[in-house]
C-alpha cells in the first residue's frame, strides 16, 4: 500500500510573523482515514489548506506521489477534493446542478458526463430535486449536503473535510457518516464530532497550538480523557 499523503516539516506563518503552524509532519497511507481534531485556532483548517496549496507554507506536501510546487498545484489540487468550514465559499453557481458539476467539468469530464456525476452526487448527499435550484439560498444543513456533493462529483483520490458535520441535526450526522463510511477515498477529516470520529477514523492526530499534541489509534487518544482535558476538548 502506497502513501496518498506527506507532510513533512510544515510551518506556515501569518503575515504579522505569528506561527499558525509549527514544523507538522504526518503521512496517510493509501485508503486510510484519519481525524484532526483540537480546539478552534489550533492549526486544523490551515493544515488543509496548505494541502490544497491555498496558503504559503515552507516544508514539503506530496499528495499521490506528486510533490506541491506553485508549477503542479492544479495537478495537486485534481487530486483532493475539500470542502470549507462554510459552505458559501464553494457555492457559487446559479444553480445546483451547476455548481456539482463545475468540478468534473474542470477536470477534463465531457458536459454529458459531469452531468451524470453531479446528480449521482446530488442524490447521494439527499439532495435530489433540489438541482435547478441555487445552492446558497438553502437552509445552513443543505448547504452543506451541496458542498459535499460538488465534492463527492469529483474523481479525486483524497478528501479534505472540514467540520463535514457542523449545523447539522442527529439524522443529518447519521446520513452524512453513513454516506462517508462508504466511500473509497482515502480521508482527512477535521471535526469536533467525536461520533463521527470514532464511527468513521481508526486514527486520530489531536492539533493544538500549531502542533501534534498526539498521534494516534482512536480509542487511544479518544478515550484519553486527561489529555483531552488539557488540550480543552474534554
Amino acid at each position: 500500500m502506497g502513501r496518498i499523503l506527506d507532510v513533512e516539516n510544515l510551518t506556515v506563518s501569518y503575515p504579522d510573523g505569528t506561527a499558525a503552524l509549527h514544523g507538522i509532519s504526518l503521512a496517510l497511507d493509501e485508503g486510510g482515514r484519519a481525524a484532526l481534531i483540537g480546539p478552534n485556532g489550533a492549526g486544523k483548517t490551515t493544515l488543509l489548506l496548505s494541502i490544497m496549496g491555498a496558503v504559503r507554507f515552507t516544508g514539503r506536501v506530496t499528495v499521490d506521489g506528486v510533490a506541491l510546487t506553485s508549477k503542479t498545484v492544479h495537478e495537486v489540487r485534481g487530486r483532493c477534493g475539500m470542502t470549507f468550514q462554510n459552505p458559501d465559499d464553494q457555492l457559487f453557481m446559479p444553480t445546483l446542478l451547476e455548481d456539482a458539476a463545475f468540478g468534473p467539468l474542470n477536470q477534463g469530464f465531457p458536459p454529458a458526463e459531469a452531468e451524470v456525476r453531479a446528480r449521482a452526487a446530488i442524490e447521494a448527499v439527499g439532495l435530489k430535486g433540489f438541482e435547478p435550484r441555487p445552492a446558497h439560498h438553502a437552509s445552513e444543513g443543505q448547504k452543506r449536503a451541496a458542498a459535499l456533493a460538488t465534492v463527492l462529483s469529483m474523481n479525486v483520490r483524497l478528501l479534505l473535510l472540514d467540520e463535514p458535520g457542523a449545523g447539522l441535526d442527529f439524522r443529518s450526522r447519521q446520513r452524512l457518516t453513513e454516506l462517508l463510511a462508504g466511500r473509497s477515498e482515502s480521508l482527512l477529516l477535521a471535526t469536533h464530532d467525536m461520533d463521527m470520529v470514532r464511527a468513521l477514523c481508526r486514527r486520530v492526530v489531536l492539533l493544538d497550538d500549531g502542533l501534534v499534541a498526539a498521534d494516534g489509534a482512536t480509542e487511544r487518544v479518544l478515550d484519553d480523557h486527561a489529555l483531552l482535558a488539557r488540550h480543552g476538548l474534554a
